[in-house]
């Protein structure tokens, strides 16, 4: 028995391959790092010198160092995002 042309199915075409994504530079990992790093030992500094003395900081900032530490560890972080 001859098959209806409705079955008949169209070959196959892939689609076209995207370009890779370019590496990142080099000196992407070092400020990453950097970031977090520096945002940790801003915070750990903090709070030493806080239970040390008892009293605050003499940076310019008061008591928003531990803001200013996380910031810097997230945007370390958010760097991860955006390595390749």
């Amino acid at each position: 028995m001859p098959e209806s042309k409705s079955r008949k199915k169209a070959t196959y075409t892939p689609p076209p391959a995207k370009a890779a994504p370019k590496p990142s530079p080099r000196w992407w990992v070092p400020v990453m790092l950097g970031l977090m790093l520096v945002g940790l030992v801003w915070i750990v500094t903090f709070y030493i010198a806080r239970s040390t003395n008892g009293a605050d900081l003499p940076l310019p900032i008061g008591s928003w160092n531990l803001a200013v530490g996380a910031a810097l560890i997230i945007a370390g972080f958010s760097m991860t995002t955006r390595w390749r």
